[in-house]
Parts: C-alpha cells; sequence; structure tokens
C-alpha cells in the first residue's frame, strides 16, 4: 500500500461556527455522533438544509482533516468553485488555505488546505495513481441522487476501500436519495435525515386592463 505524502498537521480554528438557522445544526450532535462510531453514514438532507457547507465542518471538527484531507465532492464545476467559497467564508480563511478546490484546469490547493472540493471525476481519477485514496481520511460523496457514471463508479469503488482503509470515514449526501437502498448497499449503514427550510412566498398579480373592445387581458 502507497504511503500519503507528509504533511505537518493543519491548523484549524479552535472555534467552529455553525449557523444556528440552517436546519442541520440541529443534527449536528446526531450527525457526529454517526460519523464517530460508523465508517459509512448516510445523510438525506432537504435543499435548505445546508448539508453542503456545514458537512465538512462537522468533520472538520471532529478533528479529520489534520493530517489527510476531508475531500468533498460536487457533479459540477461551478459547484465546487462556490461551495469552496462560500466554506472559507464562514471559516475566516482566504480560498486556498484552509479551504481549496481542484477542477478540471484550476486548483487553488496548498499544504494547508484540510477541505478539498472538487468534482467526482476529480476523484475519480484520482483514484489511477492512489488506489487507497491515502490522501484523504474523509470522503463526502454529495448530491448521490444524481447517479452519474462518475458517482456509481466511485461508490462501487468504496464498497471495497472500505474493507481496506479503515480509518476512512465515508459520508453519502443527497436531498433526495433512497436511504434504504444505499444503506444495504454498505452494510446497513446508519441514516441520519435533515429537514429542509422553508422561506415565505408572496404572490402579486398584475392588475386587468381593459382594451378598447372590452376584452379584459393581463398587462
Amino acid at each position: 500500500m502507497s504511503s500519503a505524502k507528509p504533511v505537518p498537521e493543519r491548523a484549524v480554528p479552535e472555534h467552529i461556527i455553525f449557523p444556528e438557522q440552517l436546519p442541520i445544526s440541529e443534527r449536528r450532535d446526531d450527525i457526529e455522533a454517526a460519523i464517530r462510531d460508523h465508517q459509512v453514514v448516510i445523510l438525506a438532507g432537504e435543499t435548505g438544509s445546508g448539508k453542503t457547507t456545514q458537512l465538512p465542518k462537522i468533520c472538520l471538527n471532529l478533528g479529520r482533516g489534520r493530517v489527510q484531507r476531508i475531500g468533498h465532492t460536487q457533479p459540477r464545476r461551478i459547484a465546487a468553485r462556490t461551495v469552496a467559497q462560500r466554506i472559507a467564508e464562514e471559516l475566516n480563511t482566504p480560498l486556498g488555505e484552509l479551504v481549496g478546490y481542484q477542477i478540471r484546469f484550476n486548483d487553488t490547493l496548498s499544504d494547508a488546505s484540510a477541505i478539498k472540493l472538487m468534482t467526482d471525476g476529480i476523484l475519480l481519477a484520482e483514484v489511477q495513481n492512489d488506489r487507497f485514496l491515502n490522501n484523504y481520511d474523509t470522503i463526502i460523496i454529495d448530491e448521490a441522487h444524481e447517479r452519474s457514471l462518475n458517482i456509481d463508479f466511485l461508490l462501487g469503488y468504496f464498497r471495497t476501500l472500505i474493507t481496506k482503509r479503515p480509518d476512512l470515514k465515508v459520508i453519502i449526501s443527497s436531498a433526495t436519495i433512497d436511504t434504504e437502498l444505499f444503506s444495504k448497499a454498505f452494510d446497513n449503514a446508519p441514516i441520519v435525515t435533515v429537514s429542509g427550510r422553508m422561506f415565505p412566498v408572496e404572490m402579486i398579480y398584475d392588475p386587468l386592463s381593459t382594451e378598447g373592445n372590452g376584452t379584459e387581458t393581463y398587462i
């Protein structure tokens, strides 16, 4: 088995803040317990729950990412970039230091980067040169419901890899996911469900106008 590149233990903020208005913050203790006690965790978080930005921070708060990295995949390059920027802002650190991203033709990572955002294609490509993914102690597969070929290949690969890397934590996350199916695929991995967030909606109707022929129309 190849070994990871040796690096000094990374410095992280002493206190990590989790926005109280996000539903995932209310379940943080349950999520931390599940990650701490199990190798694979299935998280079903509805849109607006905060799962995408807060999961890497929860892992960081658990002590992950100090020597190896917390890898966090997104299906699209723009999502990987914007999520990395958002997490960096919440951790009050410049992008490319504690938090960085790698997409095709663009890499902002440094040796200090504990959290790495990337597309699932980038992670799949890394498997070719690092079969055991020794650069990571945690992998978060986000938006797993999209079931792209890359995601399916990665999930299938992790079913074998976790037996060879008992120290590796895998979190499979999605807004709409068949939790029971994914749980059974990973030996009945625990499921944590997080509600979404509702926003007020105001309905405004344009006034009706009457044209010269007496017909009412919408402006």
